[in-house]
């Protein structure tokens, strides 16, 4: 009866590390798809901040394209003075002649459909402190910056466009949109071009 008692409490206490076994699993899952969740939301709200992860309305559109063109020009005019490279330069102008062109495009079609929206006059927040950022830099480090700032801006401009030539409420704008998101690809392959040459002086 001794050892079958014996028997009886080490099948016990091994059933209890099991189950223990099991809940540390249990916790140490639900723990890492609870990370992974807020991790997900975080970027979400991230991507939120920069306002293209949806079409949304013509206003939304209109707003969002016009301050996207005022960063690329006040910085890339930045960067004509302020940059090291030629070919950064070469890319700066390229962005104030193309991003001149497309608020002037955007801002023709708003007047032609007679739409009752008024593009912002002035940077927002986000956007300033960005170029805050580069007018404290110079050299190779303005550079970088600058570039690092641009793939951002294009990749951001580009969701923005895309989405609303595929999903947007107004279908003149949506025209111009489709006609913008290939302008806006290319620059982002021209600055992952500069990049990888090193033209930001990191080679």
């Amino acid at each position: 009866m001794r050892h079958l008692a014996i028997g009886l409490s080490l099948l016990a206490l091994t059933a209890c590390g099991e189950k223990a076994a099991r809940d540390a699993t249990s916790d140490t899952g639900n723990y890492a798809m609870a990370t992974e969740a807020k991790m997900e939301d975080a970027a979400g709200r991230t991507l939120g901040a920069g306002g293209a992860a949806a079409p949304g309305t013509a206003t939304d559109y209109v707003t969002k394209a016009a301050l996207g063109d005022m960063y690329e020009i006040e910085s890339s005019k930045l960067a004509l003075t302020k940059a090291q490279s030629p070919a950064v330069k070469k890319f700066a102008q390229q962005m104030i002649d193309d991003h001149t062109a497309t608020t002037a495009k955007i801002e023709a079609t708003v007047a032609q459909q007679r739409l009752n929206i008024t593009p912002p006059a002035a940077l927002d927040d986000r956007r300033r402190g960005m170029i805050a950022n580069l007018n404290g830099l110079s050299g190779t480090d303005f550079d970088r910056t600058y570039l690092d700032q641009q793939t951002a801006a294009h990749q951001e401009a580009l969701l923005l466009h895309k989405g609303f030539a595929e999903g947007g409420d107004n279908g003149a704008l949506k025209g111009v949109a489709a006609e913008i998101a290939p302008k806006v690809e290319h620059h982002l392959a021209m600055v992952k071009q500069l990049d990888e040459q090193g033209a930001d002086g990191t080679r």
